[in-house]
């Protein structure tokens, strides 16, 4: 029975999330597998990868044959690094002990590189954060000036609709006191005849 390294998806339609498992290479990719040994979510910034470095060397050291991206994975934490420097012990072209410091020192410096990338990825969403935020700012004070600017037309506009109200008004109060006087002067003269008459 060959054993093969490979993933085996779950997850949702677009969002796919894998379980590494080592399965008899004649088993169906989602069936039954012998050893779940990690798991990988490339849904995340960078990709987050749950995987049993001592179980997936086992694996390796025992003939299993890892899939192309399975292959990738293991590559990228560590393992098949490991298993070239344990064929070294075995060789006896180096310790264990010195097997195990370089592994540590490539260990440490791979997560110092992750854990940078992902410094890097969220100071770049803060800033795009910001800069998004000062742009609203200035789109809400476009607005708020613009209203404000409107409140004060609308303003001036009932001002001059209250003038231009006022304004027939009080032109019908100065017809009325300019016609008063003239009544009052023509009725004198009309009553003076009268009087006159009646001597």
């Amino acid at each position: 029975m060959s054993v093969k390294i490979r993933l085996q998806r779950h997850g949702k339609k677009g969002k796919p999330f894998f379980h590494i498992v080592a399965a008899d290479a004649r088993s169906p990719r989602d069936g039954k597998f012998i050893e779940r040994i990690g798991s990988y979510n490339p849904n995340t910034n960078p990709a987050t990868i749950d995987l049993d470095n001592a179980k997936a060397l086992s694996w390796l050291q025992n003939g299993a044959q890892p899939t192309e991206t399975a292959r990738a994975i293991l590559s990228y934490r560590g393992v098949l690094y490991r298993l070239h420097l344990q064929k070294g012990v075995l060789k006896g072209a180096l310790t264990q002990e010195e097997a195990d410091q370089r592994w540590a020192d490539w260990n440490s410096g791979k997560e110092s590189k992750i854990q940078s990338k992902r410094d890097g990825l969220a100071q770049a969403k803060a800033s795009a954060d910001n800069e998004t935020l000062k742009r609203e700012r200035a789109i809400n004070e476009a607005r708020l000036q613009a209203i404000s600017q409107a409140a004060a037309e609308a303003a001036a506009a009932e001002v001059v609709e209250e003038v231009a109200e006022e304004a027939p008004a009080a032109a019908e109060t100065v017809e009325t006191t300019e016609e008063a006087p003239a009544a009052e002067a023509a009725t004198p003269t009309e009553e003076a005849p009268a009087e006159n008459a009646g001597e």
